[in-house]
């Protein structure tokens, strides 16, 4: 899990989207993300995580529903949320966060 330190230890923020490809909710925000990164360019990132592949992360999160989407800024949790939302709310909550 170092590589995650070195993921949300950065000044801008960071939406990690915990999903799995079996469940629904969660393969129908992936063309929401697509969106939501194209429309923040470099002032946000986001980041997918497979909670099949990644499950000592999610467990430690303690990720329990899908979609599960964290925002992370300077190495803090700042914001977190489980479900699906649209690209304009998401962005206006990444927003409060520049």
């Amino acid at each position: 899990m170092s590589k995650f330190g070195e993921l949300i230890d950065v000044d801008i923020p960071i939406l990690f989207d915990f999903y799995a490809e079996w469940n629904d909710q969660s393969t129908a925000m992936h063309p929401v993300l697509k969106d939501v990164a194209a429309a923040l360019g470099d002032k946000a990132k986001v980041i997918k995580i497979d909670i099949e592949k990644n499950q000592e992360l999610a467990d430690a999160l303690r990720v329990k529903s899908l979609p599960t989407l964290i925002i992370y800024k300077d190495g803090e949790m700042k914001w977190r949320q489980s479900g699906e939302l649209g690209a304009n709310t998401i962005i206006g909550i990444l927003q409060d966060y520049f």
